[in-house]
């Protein structure tokens, strides 16, 4: 049974250095690099990460192979099978961290949750904050047999939108479409970094880019992230998140949940789906 409790989904170093030891807690390495970066975050872990972590592959192995979108969410039971791989129980707590900060943690955060995981939170400033703070590191020599969880998924669909659904918020005045991209590829004036991709945004999106979401490397106060959200929601029931693969969506999901805004689904095919050459209505500036 599970006798320490998260304080909220966001928590930082010095809290997770004092439960680190706590035998409940997973620590998942969830790291992911852009193509074009040249860096391998699976590679990354072995040389450094937070002790005990466990590497979370999300582009990887723990993505739907059937599709030829980048980290889609996979089934269910692929999910439980690479979950129990890692350990994962269905009373652990878990803290996601990623190499950037909070770039591709909130990734796995949002698939953890949308598949039923209870006790999860993301590592405020993740591994740079750990090493500010001037808490160890460990290495790995290979690939560890964690002891087997017993973690069951069980997807939630309220937390993940497709296009179709996407098509219908666009048009509905109680919903919201956000979109995390730079502005410059939002407007249309900058090229997708995937190849053969449309210019511009869905019609009626609004744009949140989620490097606003941040103020030296860690995300901003509560306060400050109910006023930005409050304001784009103005007042509408629910919101959709986008972004060029389904990993800044995800910021914007865990964000909007953190100010207590819990009803904002991640639309996983984004730009690199609704991009493609197609009937999907796409307009620039």
């Amino acid at each position: 049974m599970t006798t320490t409790r998260l304080p909220d989904i966001l928590v930082d170093a010095d809290w997770l250095h004092a439960h680190l030891a706590v035998p409940e807690l997973i620590v998942f390495d969830a790291s992911w690099h852009l193509p074009t970066s040249g860096r391998d975050g699976l590679g990354e872990w072995r040389r450094a990460h937070i002790p005990g972590a466990r590497f979370f592959d999300f582009d990887g192995r723990i993505r739907d192979p059937g599709s030829d979108l980048p980290h889609m969410l996979p089934d269910e039971e692929l999910f439980t099978r690479e979950v129990r791989a890692l350990g994962l129980r269905q009373d652990s707590i878990v803290v996601v961290y990623d190499a950037l900060g909070m770039f591709s943690s909130p990734r796995a955060w949002w698939m953890l949750c949308a598949m039923g995981c209870a006790g999860c939170a993301v590592l405020d400033g993740g591994l740079p904050a750990w090493r500010e703070a001037g808490y160890p590191l460990a290495t790995a020599d290979g690939d560890r047999a964690w002891p087997p969880g017993d973690f069951v998924a069980r997807l939630d669909p309220r937390c993940v939108a497709d296009a179709q659904a996407v098509l219908a918020a666009l048009d509905d005045p109680a919903a919201r479409v956000l979109d995390s991209r730079p502005a410059e590829r939002f407007r249309g004036q900058a090229d997708e970094p995937r190849p053969g991709l449309r210019r511009g945004h869905m019609p009626g999106a609004v744009n949140l880019p989620f490097t606003e979401l941040f103020a030296d490397g860690r995300l901003k106060p509560k306060a400050e992230l109910e006023t930005i959200f409050a304001a784009l929601l103005d007042g509408r029931e629910r919101a959709i998140a986008s972004c060029g693969s389904g990993v800044t969506a995800s910021t914007l999901a865990f964000a909007a949940a953190y100010a207590g805004f819990d009803r904002v689904a991640v639309y996983d095919g984004s730009w690199s789906e609704w991009g493609k050459p197609g009937d999907l209505p796409v307009v620039g500036t």
